[in-house]
């Protein structure tokens, strides 16, 4: 069992340059959970003053606060968001546990001193549920996408089909990863009081999925649409009508694979604030001095992130929003996408072999297909030896100098995006999740010997 913990402050290091990353792993609550299950807690002086969590705080929830120099020193485990400084590495005792966003593939120089100095270390990135659980909303827009599919499936395929979808929700998101699941032509995002002209010309190719239990949704433009023979689909009453037994076919033709998403994240909250820091360029740097409602916005890909950033230009009032997936990445068609474009999001991550070899935005598309004064936002980033789908992109920007143009474009791949207005509620998520992964199912207390197959996974240097 890890009977001594050490909470370290966020100080400078390889991915926190001038130290504005200013969240603590652990807040005040969540060390008392840890003292009264019988751990000796050491708190680095300050840790928690970044987010308003005060030292007075940390010794009324039973901790001993520390030094730097002595923090790190005799701990069984030591706990800290982002991954340590250099110069601290030395500092620990071989054998014992490091609990961080490791990134390994980043920082390869550190990752080689953590293992030469025997450090077992978990990355927190990679800890994933097991097995997978889905949130019930999030399955019912996917069975009801599925529904909305069904005529054209029956059809041999709806590779032609265009679908237009009024209004977000939790539900619509998963409806929306459903859908682009199927290939579609094209997706387009549209706010609940759309009109008809912003539409454009609709054809027997385009379908128009609503959920008609979003406060402000049009009845009266649906009904138009109906009466002109455009297909349309209510979410709402597919889940009245059918949403009890739709979950239970669901679970039962879709046994939870053995893992599932990550358990520490705040991967959505990172796709809104890359969104809201794009809209921000576009609207006071860039010399389209574009506002959101006048935006027309792109992202790519529709994973956690990437929905993060979609529900985020929703937000803002941006009123047409392309989603696009594998098929609209491709050569050929992304530029069509690209060159109307205001405002590009990235969150699709590509396999590892992919990494530095294909990119979707590219450096020709910065030059000769996107607009002067665009902005181009990447929530993927990596470095060198590891690179996103943005050619342009070598490596993370970082809060000292958050964003940089080339050819005249603005590119942003900020590390640590969740600081972007959101610094003090993710570290209460983070905090949150990473108690459960110490206390709840995974006990990732009790030791190295004993780690959960969830928590095993993210094992990555070790065991020593």
């Amino acid at each position: 069992m890890y009977k001594t913990i050490g909470l370290a402050k966020e100080i400078e290091s390889p991915e926190n340059p001038g130290a504005l990353e200013k969240r603590v792993a652990l807040i005040p609550d969540d060390v008392k959970k840890l003292v009264d299950f019988g751990c000796k807690v050491f708190v680095e002086y300050g840790a928690g003053e970044g987010v308003g969590f005060s030292d007075e705080e940390y010794i009324s929830a039973g901790a001993t606060l520390q030094q730097n120099e002595n923090l790190y020193q005799n701990k069984d485990l030591i706990i800290k968001f982002k991954g340590p400084a250099l110069e601290s590495i030395p500092l620990m005792q071989p054998g014992c546990t490091l609990f961080c966003m490791a990134h390994f593939s980043s920082f390869p120089e550190r990752a080689k001193l953590l293992q030469d100095h025997k450090i077992n270390v978990i990355a927190m990135e990679y800890v994933v549920q097991s097995p997978e659980k889905l949130p019930v909303e999030l399955v019912l827009g996917l069975m009801a996408a599925d529904n909305c599919v069904e005529p054209g499936l029956r059809r041999a395929g709806i590779d032609q089909s265009r679908f237009h979808v009024i209004g977000y929700s939790e539900r619509m998101s998963g409806a929306i990863r459903r859908l682009m699941d199927h290939l579609p032509a094209s997706l387009k995002l549209h706010p609940v009081d759309v009109d008809k002209e912003e539409l454009g010309t609709l054809t027997r190719h385009d379908t128009i999925a609503f959920d008609s239990s979003i406060p402000g949704s049009s009845v009266d433009l649906i009904e138009q649409l109906k009466d002109e023979g455009i297909r349309t689909f209510d979410i709402h009453a597919f889940v009245e009508k059918m949403g009890d037994a739709a979950v239970m076919f669901y679970q039962k033709a879709n046994p939870a694979p053995e893992f599932g998403k990550r358990k520490i994240e705040a991967l959505h909250e990172t796709g809104r604030a890359g969104a809201a820091y794009g809209l921000k360029l576009l609207k006071e740097t860039s010399d389209k001095k574009k506002s959101p409602e006048n935006t027309v916005a792109v992202v790519l890909g529709y994973g956690n992130v990437g929905m993060g950033a979609i529900d985020e230009c929703y937000r803002q009032g941006v009123r047409t929003i392309h989603v696009l997936g594998k098929k609209q990445t491709q050569k050929g068609i992304i530029e069509d996408y690209l060159k109307q474009a205001d405002l590009v999001v990235n969150g699709a991550e590509q396999p590892v072999h992919l990494r530095g070899v294909n990119y979707l935005v590219t450096k020709d598309h910065t030059q000769n297909t996107l607009q002067k004064g665009s902005v181009v936002i990447d929530l993927v980033g990596g470095s060198a030896t590891n690179r996103s789908a943005v050619e342009n992109v070598i490596e993370c920007t970082y809060l000292t100098d958050p964003y940089f143009e080339e050819d005249g474009i603005l590119f942003s791949a900020l590390w640590g995006w969740p600081m972007m207005g959101f610094m003090r509620e993710t570290a209460i998520k983070y905090s949150s999740q990473i108690a459960d992964i110490l206390l709840g199912d995974d006990q990732l207390i009790k030791g190295i010997n004993h780690l959960a197959p969830g928590v095993e996974k993210a094992l990555v240097c070790g065991k020593f």
